[in-house]
């Protein structure tokens, strides 16, 4: 099931945010869906056999995405 979800995902969302982050929950509403996602905490392949020092994370930035079925989409990203 949870492969399904994530093609699913895949259709709607870049790829690259199905790659290096999690949906954690969303909100709908009439017009308006929010989508909240958080960074995955994982090197990317082609990094891992670099030596990388972590400057921790951002804070939450909030993108507006195409709009899908009438709904206007929000991406909330951390």
């Amino acid at each position: 099931m949870q492969d399904s979800f994530i093609e699913l995902l895949k259709l709607l969302l870049p790829e690259i945010i199905v790659d290096y982050f999690e949906l954690t929950s969303y909100k709908k509403g009439e017009e308006i869906l929010h989508l909240y996602l958080k960074e995955i905490n994982s090197i990317p392949k082609e990094y891992r056999q670099a030596k990388l020092s972590s400057k921790g994370f951002f804070d939450e930035i909030t993108v507006q995405d195409f709009p899908i079925r009438g709904h206007q989409v929000y991406l909330h990203i951390t």
